[in-house]
Parts: structure tokens; C-alpha cells; sequence
């Protein structure tokens, strides 16, 4: 990923359920880096073995890049 961020930071952000910080971690990728981000999301929010917050953070990010356009 094109980060100067932390990637820990960076998930973080994605995850945060604040649209401002999600809009603010994806402006800074590509578009093929952004692509690959909300797949990852869409296996998250779907997939077995990840924890039920995890989930739920993924959910909440598809949904509000969804609302703000970004899906």
C-alpha cells in the first residue's frame, strides 16, 4: 500500500466507524489499493474466524463508504 502511515494506524482508521477518518486512510491509496481494501472488508464483514467487533467495524465501513459514495 502507498502508506507513510502506520498500517496499524491506518486499519485503525478504516475501522474507526468515523466516515472522516475512513475517507481520510482510502484518499491516500490507489484506486487498485482501495479495491483491494474493501474486498478485504467484504471478507471480513462475511467470513468465519474473524471476531464478531471485527465484523461489525468491516460492516459499518462498507456501509459507509456505500453512503458516501466510495463502493
Amino acid at each position: 500500500m502507498g502508506m507513510e502511515q502506520d498500517p496499524e494506524e491506518f486499519w485503525a482508521d478504516v475501522l474507526s466507524g468515523e466516515p472522516a477518518k475512513l475517507r481520510g486512510a482510502l484518499s491516500r491509496l490507489s484506486t487498485g489499493e482501495k479495491a483491494a481494501v474493501v474486498a478485504h472488508l467484504r471478507r471480513m464483514a462475511s467470513e468465519a474466524g474473524w471476531q464478531a467487533a471485527q465484523r461489525e467495524a468491516a460492516r459499518a465501513a462498507l456501509k459507509a463508504l456505500q453512503e458516501h459514495g466510495g463502493v
